[in-house]
C-alpha cells in the first residue's frame, strides 16, 4: 500500500480539481480514483465515502491554518488564518455548502474553532479551579460565536474584509474570556457560601 497520508492528500488534492468542473454530488470515487490513479479499493482504504473525503479534506485545512495559533496571545491570528484558508478555498467549501448542506459545514467547523478556543480557555483558567464542564460552557459560548460569524460571512459571498471581521472580534472578546472565568469563580463562592 503506499504512503498513506500521500495517498489521502492526493486524493484531497483531487476533488479540490474536479469540484471547480463538477457540483460534488456528481464527483464519483471514479472520477477521483482516475485523477489520482489509485484504486478503488485503495480509496475505500482510508474514506467510507467521499463525504467523509470532504470532511477530512476541511479539517486537514483547519489544521494547517491553525498551526500553532491556540494561544491567548495569537487566538486573533490563528481565527484569521482560518478565515484564510475558507477564502483560499471558496469554491470547494461553496460547493460543499450547496451539497452537503450548512449543517454539515458548520459542524467542520465547529470541529477545529472549538480547538482554538479551548486552548485559550485551558490558559487562561490554570490558575483556577474551574471545572470541566464550566470551561466546556465557556468554550462553546465562544466557539458558536465565531461560527456563527464566520458562515454569515461564508452565505454573503466571502465579500468582507475577513481581518476587519477577525479585529472586531478581537474588540468585543478583549477580556471575556477572563471574565467569564471570574464570574465561574464568584458564582462556585456564592453556591459555598
Amino acid at each position: 500500500m503506499p504512503n498513506t497520508n500521500a495517498t489521502k492528500i492526493a486524493l484531497g488534492e483531487s476533488l479540490k480539481k474536479l469540484i471547480r468542473t463538477k457540483r460534488l454530488e456528481k464527483i464519483t470515487i471514479n472520477d477521483l480514483t482516475a485523477d489520482c490513479g489509485i484504486s478503488r479499493m485503495a480509496f475505500y482504504y482510508h474514506f467510507k465515502d467521499i463525504y467523509d473525503l470532504v470532511e477530512w479534506v476541511c479539517m486537514e485545512d483547519g489544521k494547517k491554518a491553525l498551526q500553532d495559533k491556540k494561544t491567548y496571545d495569537t487566538w486573533q491570528e490563528g481565527v484569521s488564518l482560518v478565515f484564510d484558508a475558507v477564502l483560499e478555498n471558496k469554491e470547494f467549501i461553496t460547493n460543499v455548502c450547496r451539497s452537503v448542506g450548512r449543517e454539515r459545514v458548520e459542524r467542520y467547523l465547529y470541529q477545529f474553532t472549538y480547538d482554538i478556543v479551548r486552548e485559550v480557555v485551558e490558559e487562561k483558567c490554570r490558575e483556577t479551579g474551574l471545572t470541566e464542564k464550566h470551561k466546556d460552557s465557556i468554550t462553546d459560548f465562544y466557539k458558536y460565536g465565531f461560527v456563527g460569524t464566520m458562515v454569515d460571512w461564508i452565505d454573503h459571498g466571502m465579500k468582507e474584509d475577513y481581518e476587519e471581521i477577525v479585529e472586531n472580534l478581537s474588540v468585543m472578546l478583549n477580556g471575556n474570556i477572563d471574565h467569564s472565568i471570574r464570574n465561574f469563580e464568584k458564582a462556585k463562592e456564592q453556591k459555598e457560601k
